[in-house]
């Protein structure tokens, strides 16, 4: 496939960075070596630096040949997860419960390969903002940069980010026009029952009872209050409660997610929520505190960027290896919150490896970075197409 010549010859380089990042992670808020490492090389390509927004964002400035006013962003996540990592890989992580098992490392080294590929041809007319973001793991790591001044101190006229892909071939690429990923809450609800003795449960205001029946009532807003041809999710993944065998606890704690694909949804699910959780308080004579936390909007792609992302893979990949997603992904993305505020479009790249993102078995594959770095850099170069001014 053709990747473009000049960053086929540093691909090495590429991998050995991507290794590095991958064997020293960084959680969310948390990158500080990471976006040292950004900050040196895009200054070692000539590239204008800027750090700090968001906590440790950092955003590269990039002018291109003749005198164009258009602005595009690049983005990449720099973020690993709070998680081990189990794989016998030399350039595994070194740094206990901390990897790189979503791919960020690669996401960032993709965008650091266009950087300096731009950096050195400065084949566009216009300018690139190459924008590092920390914390995209349920942390709101884009509202900090973007409540830092992101688009004012850097404003695009669009926008374009990517994903790593294990799930399809390597090589392909798939976009999605319209929404494309999930909005997402995450929930925690305490009940505040009444403890007593195991053998004495008539004493008791039981939270394990009620939690038990509130799960269960829960599951009624997707199948009950949501119209059925809208896609939602309401899953609890933490029930706490107890510490003895004899001992009915006096609270319990649930915790999960809820998601859909619209924002009158989601609205309607929150209702409902809180709603249920009333009214087993009322039921069962408890307190029930509810608390819901929007951590990302729905993600929407444009169809303009859509097909810009298309054409530039094509040139790329091969226009057989270019998708269209059929259905979007109940998983959820916070670059969604750029996208809010600048037009642009999200793709999936897929590369060797069938181990999921979140495993801590997932490996990602060099092979992707060259290709990713073409993806955007011809994306760059046909946005801001030399001769062609806004």
């Amino acid at each position: 496939m053709p990747n473009i010549d000049r960053i086929d010859a540093f691909a090495d380089e590429l991998s050995a960075i991507r290794r590095d990042l991958h064997a020293h992670p960084e959680i969310g808020f948390e990158e500080v070596r990471t976006s040292g490492i950004v900050a040196e090389k895009l200054a070692q390509w000539g590239i204008e630096v800027h750090r700090g927004l968001g906590g440790t964002g950092v955003v590269g400035v990039l002018k291109g040949k003749g005198n164009g006013t258009r602005r595009v962003g690049l983005r990449a996540d720099m973020d690993a997860l709070p998680m081990d990592e189990n794989t016998n890989l030399k350039w595994r992580s070194t740094i206990p419960g901390r990897f790189h098992g979503c791919g960020h490392d690669g996401h960032t080294t993709i965008l650091l390969g266009t950087a300096r590929y731009l950096a050195e041809t400065r084949n566009f007319d216009g300018t690139v903002h190459f924008i590092f973001q920390p914390a995209e793991e349920g942390l709101g790591g884009a509202r900090a940069m973007i409540k830092d001044g992101l688009f004012e101190k850097f404003p695009c006229d669009e926008i374009y980010g990517l994903h790593n892909a294990p799930d399809l071939n390597h090589g392909e690429l798939a976009i999605l026009p319209g929404p494309a990923m999930a909005g997402a809450d995450f929930f925690d609800i305490t009940i505040n029952g009444y403890g007593a003795h195991g053998a004495m449960p008539e004493r008791s205001k039981d939270p394990i009872v009620i939690a038990m029946a509130l799960v269960q009532a829960l599951q009624s807003i997707v199948s009950r209050n949501v119209i059925p041809t809208e896609a939602a999710v309401v899953s609890i993944t933490q029930i706490h409660a107890g510490s003895a065998y004899n001992v009915i606890p006096g609270d319990a704690k649930l915790a999960g997610t809820m998601r859909a694909f619209s924002d009158e949804v989601r609205a309607l699910m929150r209702e409902r929520m809180r709603a249920i959780c009333a009214g087993m308080a009322a039921a069962f004579q408890v307190e029930i505190d509810v608390d819901i936390r929007d951590i990302f909007r729905v993600l929407v792609n444009q169809e303009e960027h859509s097909r810009v992302v298309a054409e530039a893979a094509q040139a790329v990949v091969g226009p057989a290896n270019v998708k269209t997603r059929a259905q979007p992904k109940m998983g959820s993305e916070d670059f969604a919150d750029m996208l809010q505020a600048v037009p642009g479009a999200y793709f999936w790249l897929g590369h060797d490896g069938s181990v999921p993102v979140h495993n801590p078995a997932f490996t990602l594959d060099d092979k992707i970075l060259p290709v990713g770095a073409s993806i955007f850099a011809r994306i760059i170069e046909t946005r801001l197409a030399a001769g062609h001014h806004a």
